[in-house]
């Protein structure tokens, strides 16, 4: 079992403790059944219905099998008080990501930037945030900035990673 992200263990205390998480993309859901231990409400959601499958039935987690990268926003309408999206980017969807969050909700977002070409996959630039792009969206969203960091990290293994935790007020 894959442990959960450092940075979403170190925010989850800023998502507040009533109301449901959403964890996008979540592929084999290591942070939805981490939140779930936590004894949080989690939405699990991500295409791949048979990475979906070994949460199904997991108290406190729900699943929603959803291609996020079509027309059709399968999240619309809809809030949480937090929004967990690690190691995936798909920009057309960044404005509705932080639609999501309710008053108050929290944005833990973490994922590949420019240069991570240098030490593997991803490495197509459509998938690489630019430099200070996280910070820009949450800005552009009116989020509020908790933390914010972009560089250099060894683990779980070498990469260029940009992270934000950001609240809407």
């Amino acid at each position: 079992m894959i442990p959960p992200s450092p940075w979403v263990v170190r925010h989850l205390a800023q998502v507040p403790a009533s109301g449901r998480i959403l964890d996008l993309a979540c592929g084999g859901g290591r942070h939805a059944r981490w939140l779930a231990a936590q004894g949080r409400s989690v939405l699990a959601v991500d295409r791949d219905q048979s990475a979906l499958a070994g949460l199904q039935g997991l108290p406190g987690v729900a699943v929603l099998v959803a291609d996020l990268e079509t027309d059709d926003w399968p999240l619309a309408g809809q809030r949480f008080a937090g929004v967990i999206v690690t190691n995936y980017l798909w920009r057309p969807r960044l404005p509705d990501v932080c639609a999501l969050l309710a008053e108050g909700g929290v944005l833990i977002y973490e994922t590949f930037m420019v240069g991570n070409e240098a030490y593997g996959k991803p490495s197509n630039p459509e998938f690489l945030l630019r430099p200070q792009e996280l910070r820009d969206v949450a800005r552009a969203a009116g989020l509020r900035e908790i933390a914010f960091e972009e560089g250099y990290t060894a683990t779980p293994k070498p990469a260029l990673r940009q992270a934000i935790c950001a609240a809407r007020e």
